[in-house]
């Protein structure tokens, strides 16, 4: 499947056109690569953000918080019933 996106506004068209070049040059194991490599940066970057917002929270709780983040109060209340929300 292709979608067929512009440029990002911060991206001259040729440096664009550059960088679809080498993703279409990838096999498709290696856009796949690329992409877990990019969710792994993600999630890292959030829990960073949520370890310099609470530096008294342990590495437990950062985890926590990290999944309220993503899956809401329900399914964290679900997950540690007996604990309080704590924010991320």
């Amino acid at each position: 499947m292709v979608i067929a996106l512009g440029p990002p506004a911060d991206t001259l068209p040729e440096a664009w056109a550059a960088q679809l070049a080498m993703l279409q040059a990838m096999t498709g194991g290696q856009r796949v690569a690329i992409a877990l490599r990019l969710g792994r940066l993600a999630r890292d970057a959030s829990r960073a953000g949520i370890r310099a917002r609470h530096p008294e929270y342990s590495e437990d709780e950062v985890r926590r918080a990290f999944f309220r983040m993503l899956h809401g109060d329900e399914a964290t209340r679900g997950a540690w019933p007996t604990l309080d929300l704590l924010a991320p």
